[in-house]
């Protein structure tokens, strides 16, 4: 056997091949294009590297065009966390001493002596992997937009309380396209008390609502121009001209997520997991989509349903020394899952009895309201690793029968 390790950079990468016993066969510095790509394709087949017994690879990264270059056809590509080759390096050599090659060396020792112990990259299929980039997007889009409503919302405290008690009844609040609308046209308090019922229609109008204009407008009128301690006039136009700096970028962050929205539902649906996914109680194509895009399509990806479980951090972790011994939850896992499956099993309380009643029952023997949260994600993403395996929709009598039983 042949072993490859690959210090990745942004200009260049080191490349060493060992044989079995550890030897250095040949170390070769490539560059960050097609060129250095070819370079290193040849280099592998120069040692025997063919189609149907490649080279494994060991590098530290999941990404990038070398990465995608690497993983065309049978071969085995393993991302080995930085961290962990850290460790490996101080098994070589006490002095602390490190360099790209060295690097490079160390990773193809690593498949040497513990390929057994670390993961190749799954194989999911083009499609899933489009789904990931587009549902992970959407999540960092979804978040961004959040972030500059809450500095936009912080804004609007300091000088603009009345527009936030307007605000307030409406689902998303500053992220509505109304409250967009409503502020561009009156950044201040100022401009806001002197807008007619007339210039608030038009304003709703603008921003899609159909419905109710003129009973939204003369409730908008009636917060505007009720009394509110304000700022300084001079303070006031500085704040509303931050307001709409801030707006600008909400408005650029709700599109982009609108957009994504629109994309990944477009992707999603063609997956044919996505029937599977969407028969289980609190996914829908947004987050069936994120859940799909963390656990991918390849079915050899997870053993069982333990190591599924654990990936996702729901399954509890034991630590035992000596005398001590504790079971907790784990703090290394997959976040993006681990923060979808919150957000499944919230939502499944309500669209799902079974999975209410089990919620309630592991209240009633102690848990706190997030311990029961995951636990009750533990067992729905049991249950749809064996749906998945076997093809099969989601049941309810069979996923919960007992609870079932006992709320009935």
């Amino acid at each position: 056997m042949i072993y490859c390790g690959i210090d990745w950079a942004e200009k260049h990468h080191d490349v060493a091949l060992v044989d079995d016993t550890g030897q250095l066969l040949a170390k070769r510095r490539i560059s960050d294009d097609v060129a250095g790509y070819r370079l290193l394709l040849d280099l592998l087949a120069e040692y025997g590297d063919a189609e149907d017994s490649p080279i494994p690879v060991a590098i530290e990264t999941s990404r990038g065009l070398l990465v995608a270059s690497l993983r065309q056809g049978k071969r085995q590509v393993f991302a080995v966390n930085p961290m962990a080759a850290s460790r490996y390096r101080d098994r070589h050599s006490v002095s602390r001493k490190k360099s790209d090659p060295g690097d490079a060396l160390v990773l193809a020792n690593i498949l040497r002596t513990d390929m057994h112990a670390h993961r190749p990259l799954p194989n999911d299929s083009d499609l899933a992997r489009a789904i990931a980039v587009l549902a992970r997007a959407q999540q960092d889009a979804t978040w961004n937009r959040q972030q500059i409503a809450n500095q936009l919302r912080s804004l609007l405290r300091e000088y603009y309380p009345a527009a936030l008690d307007a605000f307030s009844g409406w689902a998303n609040g500053l992220c509505r396209p109304e409250a967009r609308e409503l502020l561009k046209l009156a950044p201040t308090p100022a401009q806001a008390a002197r807008l007619t019922r007339t210039q608030l229609c038009s304003a709703l109008k603008r921003a899609g609502r159909s419905r109710s204009l003129e009973a939204a407008a003369e409730r908008l009128r009636e917060v505007f121009r009720s009394d509110y301690t304000g700022q300084p006039p001079l303070v006031e136009d500085a704040l509303g001209k931050q307001a709409l700096a801030l707006l600008r970028q909400l408005e650029a962050a709700c599109l982009a997520a609108d957009e994504l929205a629109e994309a990944v539902e477009a992707s999603f649906l063609q997956h044919p997991d996505a029937e599977v996914i969407l028969s289980f109680p609190g996914l829908g194509v947004q987050l069936g989509a994120r859940v799909l895009a963390e656990i991918g399509d390849d079915r050899q990806r997870f053993a069982d349903a333990r190591g599924l479980k654990a990936y996702a951090g729901s399954a509890p972790i034991t630590r035992a020394s000596g005398k001590k011994h504790h079971v907790g939850r784990r703090m290394v896992k997959n976040d993006r899952l681990n923060h979808a499956g919150y957000l499944w099993a919230f939502s499944a309380l309500r669209s799902s009895p079974g999975a209410d009643a089990h919620y309630r029952r592991r209240r009633e023997q102690g848990d706190w309201h997030a311990a029961a949260q995951r636990h009750l994600f533990n067992r729905m993403i049991g249950q749809l690793h064996h749906c998945l395996q076997t093809g099969e929709l989601f049941d309810e009598h069979v996923a919960f029968p007992s609870e079932l039983a006992a709320a009935a």
